[in-house]
Order: structure tokens, then C-alpha cells, then sequence
């Protein structure tokens, strides 16, 4: 039995079309067309996309757009003698000047950009949150979910909402423990202020008659200063934090010494007192 004859396929030419390559004019007017009077520099080349389609580039000399270029598509139909516009566009080169990537600005919020009179958009999955109806076997956070299933309010602190919280205040130097003070000799070493601290100075918050604890599991670590004396009145303080109003502080009350009384011995004058 004879074998099949083979079939070969020759290998497309990779080469631009002569024709789509030699409209550069055309290339160049219809980018013209759609650029900014003089913003379409010199000719940079042609690539082959296909066969008889090809594509010619031109710098750009408009401000702001440096590394960018004008990219012209050309096609010829078959056995077609001219070559027509398929589209223009300004597209950015290698060495483009870019914009940093878009963010929506949801995404781009950080804690302490919203103002009293901004809104936050709704997130439907927010970790920090859950139904407050789910019960999560945690006694304390079961009991304030079904509190606030009462009262109506859809979602409740999650638990991995609450941890956050947890670690953002207690890391935090307005809310955590106080750091002891350093002199500028190195770390660890309390300076003289330091040493002189009157009595209260140095107990936490948790020994002072102002701190309010909070409710549920986080009452054994945070609670509320009330003593508007204090920096951090009306903020969420852990039980080691402190300030110089503790209720128990004290301040040190020099009493000047009254001077010996003077007895002026030289004279005297006679005074008559009228009955």
C-alpha cells in the first residue's frame, strides 16, 4: 500500500507587509487627527502583526507623557494595492511616565480619615461583625447578642473583631501600659524625674477610683478613665496604663516658714482712742 503523500506548510513570513509598511504618511495622518496639534514626534518603526497588518509608531511630545507613543494599525485586504486605518491610539512605551495603580477610595481609607461628617460604605463581610443572633459559645459575647437581638440591631462585635481591637488599644501608647521613663544614656535606666515620682504616680489604672471597667470579656484588661484631670479622660485605658491623676497621687507641700515677728523697740507713738 503506498504511503500518503506528506503535506508541508510553509512557514508565514515574519516581515511586515511591504505596502502596510510603507504607509507611514497614513500612519501619521490619523494620528494627527486625534492628537493635540504637535504632539506627534518622529517615526520609531513598524511591527508585523499579521499578514498584511501591520503597526507604526510615533513618539509623543506632549507634556506629561514622556516614554508614551502614538500606535497606528495598518491592514491591506487581499490583493489590495492600499493600505486603510484599523485604529490609532496612544498607548505607554518601556520607559513610560505611569500613574501609580487606581485604588478605589474605600480601599484607600485609613483609621483617622473619616471625619464626623464623612460615611463609611457598607461592607456586607466584615470580619469584625456577625449576626447578633449567632450564638458563639462564648457566655459574655452570647449574652450581648441576644441583647442586641431585642433591641434590633443587626450585627454585633465578632470575636476576631473584638481581638483586634484588643491588640490596636493595648499596643497603642494612649490606651496601653505606660512606658517607663529613660534618660539619654541607653534604655532600661529610669531617670532622676523618674526616681522623684510622688506617691500614686506610678500605680496603674487599675488601683485608681476613676478607672471604669469595661463590660464582657474585655472588662479583665480595659476599662474608662473618668477623672477629668486626667489626659486620658473619656478613653479606653488598659488596667496597666496610668498618669500623674490617679486618685491616690499626692503632691509634695512645702510650707514656707513664718519669719519671727519683729518688736520695734526705738519709740513709741501715743494713740487716743475716743470713748
Amino acid at each position: 500500500m503506498p504511503a500518503a503523500p506528506r503535506t508541508t506548510t510553509r512557514p508565514r513570513s515574519k516581515a511586515p507587509d511591504a505596502v502596510c509598511a510603507a504607509a507611514v504618511d497614513l500612519a501619521r495622518a490619523a494620528a494627527e487627527e486625534i492628537a493635540d496639534p504637535g504632539t506627534v514626534g518622529e517615526h520609531l518603526g513598524v511591527t508585523a502583526d499579521g499578514d498584511r497588518l501591520v503597526t507604526h509608531r510615533f513618539a509623543s511630545t506632549a507634556r506629561g507623557y514622556r516614554g508614551w507613543v502614538w500606535s497606528v494599525t495598518v491592514a491591506r485586504a487581499a490583493r489590495a494595492r492600499v493600505a486603510t486605518v484599523a485604529e490609532a491610539a496612544l498607548l505607554p512605551g518601556d520607559d513610560a511616565l505611569l500613574p501609580p495603580p487606581w485604588v478605589p477610595w474605600s480601599e484607600r481609607l485609613a483609621p483617622g480619615d473619616v471625619g464626623h461628617g464623612d460615611v463609611l460604605p457598607y461592607r456586607e463581610d466584615d470580619e469584625r461583625l456577625e449576626p447578633g443572633f449567632e450564638a458563639t459559645g462564648n457566655e459574655d459575647v452570647d449574652q450581648v447578642a441576644l441583647w442586641e437581638l431585642g433591641l434590633g440591631r443587626r450585627r454585633v462585635l465578632s470575636r476576631e473583631g473584638r481581638d483586634q481591637a484588643a491588640q490596636r488599644w493595648y499596643a497603642s501608647v494612649d490606651h496601653g501600659p505606660r512606658p517607663v521613663p529613660v534618660t539619654a544614656e541607653g534604655r532600661g535606666r529610669r531617670s532622676e524625674r523618674a526616681d522623684r515620682r510622688l506617691p500614686g504616680a506610678d500605680e496603674p489604672c487599675l488601683t485608681c477610683g476613676f478607672y471604669l471597667q469595661l463590660p464582657g470579656a474585655l472588662r479583665q484588661v480595659f476599662g474608662v478613665c473618668a477623672n477629668e484631670w486626667s489626659p486620658s479622660d473619656g478613653l479606653v485605658v488598659s488596667y496597666d496604663h496610668g498618669c500623674g491623676a490617679h486618685s491616690e497621687t499626692d503632691v509634695e507641700r512645702n510650707v514656707d516658714p513664718l519669719p519671727e515677728p519683729i518688736l520695734d523697740e526705738t519709740g513709741h507713738v501715743a494713740v487716743v482712742v475716743p470713748r
